[in-house]
């Protein structure tokens, strides 16, 4: 059995132990806090009664009441002092809590185990299940399997007592059932991350060797059991919380979370020490099969999920401990209307786009760390004919594709104990990629010598989109004619379109994601050595609106797709009447609330179908 990933938990507020009593957990119309609740929170509570168990500590009289909510909307940014609790799962609640004293709020994880002593009883289970493990015919494959095999197990191991059941006392001389107090006081005064001795266990055992449980202690115990063996440890409940961009641990203390409604926040979950957060790192590396050690001490992978983690380990190198970064990644993108939505650009930044992309335009997306590149390339995916075929390189995968066409190519790292040649680079990718005829290929980041093979294949007629780390098109040019990228200045400007997007602060105050321009390359001149460009979009700070200034000097629709369309020139002012119909029927489909990923691709796809995107001529 694998080792649990354990941390540490500190609350931010004393319990004030209210209602005490487990009357109030096995009939909650008799709680009076229950139904001091809203109607939707009671709903959660008979649901989730560990729930009810955590508001029964919360100091109620001083914060209030927490506001329940089953999902969050942008307007909640603007609150000061958040007390909003919502689900993540269906047994898992996160409760924002405001602190007064700092800029970051807390962040507070609600689980089924969170105020039952089961790690106590936790090794003994465990040893009891490796003789069941080893007796086991066949291993089951897939997590889903090992997840019903470990519940079988628990189910045979334990004996769940009913509210109100009276067991022979003799069987009770190992300890009795706790109430809430004492399972608070067991909570605030036990080290969460210590080992717990696998001999015995202070809850009372049958004559069988089952363990006596509460429903509420069986629940947890399960619960922690399939967590901490086949999912992620502690880390399931910031993992579950679509609303998460990052997590970070940069060392011992706090978890911290950037969150998209709540922005930085500090969770409850952290370490007290250098060797707890050791153990951890070391387990969570394990975990992913990417073993960290002294002579490679940081790695770089995937999760299950999808998410982008980064782990230092030591403090050789990391002076506060070691640390681990995850940068999660939405299982659905944003669709380019969810970008309209939150102000990164307007709709006839998009409809512009749009047409470019259509008509094969090779485009990067430029900016610092953090600026929402990848949610940018992958929302205009979209607008890409539904029957190309698409190629997509990455070294962690990212990208999500709608068409049906698509070829997801991941590099892959040289292993531990493998030969020469094991390791594929996004370099490899790339060459193979010009052989398999694709329309559109689409790089993660160009960053290396891969990004000589990208132009090339953009001179030979294959459009490629990216993103990339430069604040500006002059920085942009820079980094690909200086190493390791080294591209020869005359092959710059087969790449057609920039757009810089940034993480900026409004006036009114709030970072948000903006894109600051949007930018068609025209050309280099040998003889000055300087290269020329104009931006077709710009954005306004004080108004925080998009201006279109190529407009009636557009260079790539006057020159290059009008030419494609064969628009006479004396006609190619009509292109721009294009890109105005485009944006209104973007304007109609938010409207009518196809907002979504794959509900956008499906009805620009039917719209193209019906010939309502053709140009006349």
């Amino acid at each position: 059995m694998a080792s649990a990933l354990e941390t540490t938990i500190t609350l931010p507020f004393e319990p004030e132990l209210i209602g005490e009593g487990s009357d109030c957990y096995n009939n909650v119309e008799s709680c009076a806090l229950y139904r001091m609740l809203p109607a939707n929170a009671r709903d959660y509570v008979r649901e989730s009664p560990h729930l009810l168990e955590y508001l029964h500590i919360l100091p109620v009289n001083t914060v209030g009441i927490p506001l329940f909510l089953s999902e969050l909307k942008r307007d909640l940014k603007s609150i000061d002092n958040p007390n909003i609790i919502y689900p993540v799962s269906e047994t898992t609640f996160i409760h924002i809590f405001p602190d007064p004293d700092d800029v970051r709020n807390w962040y507070i994880p609600i689980e089924p185990s969170f105020l039952h002593s089961v790690k106590e009883i936790m090794p003994v289970i465990e040893e009891r299940l490796i003789d069941m493990i080893d007796a086991l015919d066949e291993e089951p494959m897939t997590e889903e399997a090992r997840i019903n095999v470990l519940r079988n197990f628990i189910k045979q191991l334990v004996y769940i007592k009913q509210p109100g059941e009276v067991i022979d006392p003799s069987i009770l001389a190992g300890g009795k059932a706790r109430n809430i107090k004492d399972r608070v006081i067991k909570f605030l005064t036990t080290d969460i991350g210590a080992p717990a001795k696998p001999q015995s266990t202070s809850h009372p055992t049958l004559s069988d060797g089952r363990i006596i449980l509460t429903s509420q202690e069986y629940k947890a115990l399960e619960y922690l059991m399939i967590r901490d063996k086949i999912e992620m440890g502690t880390l399931k409940p910031f993992l579950s919380d679509r609303y998460i961009e990052d997590v970070t641990c940069g060392g011992v203390g706090p978890i911290f979370v950037e969150h998209k409604i709540f922005k930085g926040l500090k969770s409850v979950v952290g370490f007290q020490d250098s060797e707890e957060l050791d153990n951890f790192v070391i387990k969570l590396a394990e975990r992913i099969k990417r073993p960290l050690t002294y002579r490679n001490p940081i790695v770089d992978a995937t999760l299950p999920d999808g998410s982008r983690i980064n782990i230092v380990y030591g403090t050789e190198i990391s002076k506060h401990g070691s640390n681990f970064t995850i940068r999660r990644v939405s299982e659905v993108p944003m669709s380019i209307l969810q970008v309209i939505e939150s102000g990164a650009c307007d709709y006839m930044t998009a409809a512009y786009l749009w047409i470019c992309l259509e008509y094969g335009m090779s485009m990067f997306v430029s900016g610092e760390t953090a600026s929402g590149k990848t949610t940018t390339l992958n929302a205009l995916t979209t607008f890409l004919p539904p029957e190309n075929k698409i190629v997509t390189i990455e070294d962690t995968p990212e990208l999500m594709v709608p068409h049906r066409n698509w070829t997801r190519e991941v590099a892959k790292a040289k292993g531990k104990g493998e030969g020469e040649g094991s390791e594929v680079t996004m370099f490899d990718l790339l060459k193979s990629a010009l052989r398999q005829r694709p329309n559109q290929i689409l790089v993660g980041e160009i960053r290396g010598v891969e990004g000589s093979v990208a132009f090339s294949a953009m001179q030979t007629g294959h459009p490629v989109m990216s993103t990339f780390h430069a604040a500006s098109v002059e920085k942009l040019i820079q980094r690909l004619c200086g190493d390791p990228i080294s591209i020869p200045k005359t092959y710059v400007d087969n790449l057609n379109l920039v757009i810089i997007q940034s993480a900026v602060k409004l006036p009114r105050g709030g970072t948000v994601r903006r894109m600051l321009s949007v930018n068609e390359l025209v050309g280099y001149d040998p003889e000055t050595e300087g290269f020329s460009f104009m931006a077709a979009f710009t954005w306004d700070p004080a108004t925080d609106t998009f201006t279109f200034a190529g407009k009636g000097s557009s260079y790539l629709l006057e020159n290059k797709i009008a030419t494609m369309l064969g628009i006479p020139e004396n006609r190619r002012a009509e292109i721009y009447d294009e890109i105005d119909k485009r944006a209104k029927i973007l304007e109609r489909l938010h409207k009518a609330g196809y907002t979504h990923f794959w509900d956008l691709f499906h009805m620009i796809t039917k719209i193209k179908k019906r010939g309502l995107l053709a140009i006349e001529v």
